[in-house]
């Protein structure tokens, strides 16, 4: 079968699944691409048309369409340890849908059509948005969310491992919901000391609030500019 012809019944296996056209275009293209690199057969690297498309049709839905058998989890970490968890999470299925209003991670997994996901973090402003845009959508990269000056990008592992891209294990959503990280543990205590500190010295709450704000600010500016210059933090995330 030809690459063409593979592809056309891929497509026609996906929108028999009720795939929007739009989503069909978008991994047509990504698993193109992937086979453009590696130099392999579609029936090769994906398995037949029919089956693979049976696997990405559990995808269907759209982030944020109603899915009633789709579970739900919503969480966060810290700036130190946020990618290494959401490679942990991605890694059993948990697609990011969004950040919300304080900064958690809304995701979804559709019992039985899980797909394994990758996520990557980059230094979003307004000087830089349009250049990562234009660096990482070319590679299947798709904007998940902001959070202060960062963006939250990710793609379906089977983009780029074919086959390969699916959970390893599968447990069951996570009673916890907050992942701190050894560092952000100090930073946390050591804020609390000083907002506590602040609080009996100077009376309203508000003080500390301010506090407490100011130095996570400061916080995120640092990392913020460590990983935007030649040899900072760097993001991670394959590409």
């Amino acid at each position: 079968m030809t690459t063409d012809a593979y592809f056309e019944e891929l497509a026609g296996a996906l929108r028999a699944a009720d795939v929007p056209e739009e989503q069909i275009g978008r991994t047509v293209a990504e698993l193109r691409g992937h086979l453009a690199e590696t130099g392999t057969a579609p029936e090769e690297e994906f398995g037949p048309a029919a089956r693979f498309a049976a696997r990405l049709g559990g995808l269907a839905p759209a982030p944020g369409e109603p899915d009633g058998s789709a579970e739900h989890w919503t969480w966060t970490a810290d700036l130190f340890n946020d990618r290494q968890m959401l490679a942990v999470h991605g890694d059993q299925g948990w697609e990011v849908e969004s950040l919300d209003a304080i900064g958690r991670f809304v995701c979804r997994r559709v019992p039985g059509a899980e797909l394994a996901w990758e996520y990557r973090r980059e230094v979003i402003t307004d000087r830089r948005r349009a250049q990562v845009l234009d660096e990482l959508e070319p590679e299947g990269w798709e904007p998940c969310g902001e959070w202060l000056t960062y963006g939250y990008f990710k793609r379906p592992k089977a983009a780029t491992a074919g086959p390969a891209g699916t959970p390893a294990s599968v447990p069951p959503p996570p009673a916890q919901w907050l992942f701190l990280s050894r560092r952000g543990k100090a930073a946390l205590a050591v804020w609390t000391v000083l907002a506590a500190t602040a609080f009996v010295a100077l009376g309203p709450p508000g003080y500390a609030m301010v506090l407490m704000g100011v130095g996570w600010a400061v916080t995120t500016a640092v990392m913020a500019r460590r990983e935007a210059v030649p040899g900072g933090a760097g993001t991670t995330g394959k590409s």
